[in-house]
């Protein structure tokens, strides 16, 4: 038992020493930026706009659905008047980077893992190099380089859309029944810039754990098919892993 547990624990010492050694060559393939440009494009725009609809249906029931349980056992004590900065602190320091981030890990992510793996099990990645393409400059740089700049951008539409749902919840709903106005009031109040950035910082954070898992498990897929798969499923459970982790020690440290 002990000598299993020792494995687990050197496979996962393994694990984090290699995905910190691909970000350090990613980032130093940050200068090659002006001459990927067309790559890193098409990249945010497969995370960015290909993820926008569901994202944006997504934020808008988890605002309303905040504000229905939040408004109602509010109302119970008179004190409704500020669901406005309970779903607008909620939508933008938790709930919009790390439900935005989950969505782009299980949709970018998996998508990330699966393509790379194969190019790694059909040796597309081995041909590459024989070209001379360096993998990481070719494939890694553009995805994070993507990730870092298009999450953020979505994140802070899903709370604007979040933030909204909440108001009309909470304007319609007869048992809270709050003007849009006096629920915009309260937002704004409670709401200052240092709570945005605290939000943007979350999720530039976990938008380059989703590429950085997606495209390390990628480049360690082996095992033709299958492998794809489980490279597929890995990739989702440990960007999911890392960013629920990530999220605690950012919140602890930004509070």
């Amino acid at each position: 038992m002990l000598e299993a547990l020792g494995k687990k624990i050197l496979n996962a010492a393994q694990t984090a020493g290699e995905m910190l050694a691909l970000l350090v060559e990613t980032v130093y393939y940050f200068k090659e930026a002006p001459r990927n440009l067309p790559a890193i494009f098409r990249q945010m725009s497969e995370v960015g706009i290909g993820t926008l609809p569901i994202a944006s249906l997504m934020a808008l029931f988890i605002g309303m659905v905040l504000s229905l349980q939040t408004g109602t056992q509010l109302a119970l004590y008179g004190t409704q008047d500020v669901i406005g900065a309970i779903v607008g602190l909620s939508m933008t320091k938790e709930l919009g980077p790390v439900m935005t981030c989950l969505l782009v890990a299980g949709r970018i992510g998996s998508s990330m893992a699966a393509e790379l793996g194969a190019m790694e099990v059909y040796e597309e990645i081995d041909a590459l190099k024989t070209l001379e393409i360096n993998p990481v400059r070719y494939l890694a740089m553009p995805r994070l380089l993507a990730c870092l700049v298009a999450v953020p951008a979505l994140v802070v539409l899903t709370i604007i859309i979040g933030i909204f749902g909440g108001g009309f919840v909470a304007h319609v709903n007869p048992k809270i029944n709050v003007p849009f106005t006096v629920y915009y009031d309260n937002l704004v109040q409670a709401l200052n810039y240092k709570e945005i950035l605290k939000g943007l910082l979350k999720a530039t954070v976990f938008g380059g754990i989703v590429a950085q898992v997606g495209c390390y498990v990628g480049f360690k897929t082996t095992g033709g098919a299958r492998g794809i798969g489980r490279s597929t499923t890995r990739a989702v459970v440990l960007s999911f892993l890392l960013i629920f982790v990530a999220n605690y020690f950012l919140t602890r440290v930004m509070m």
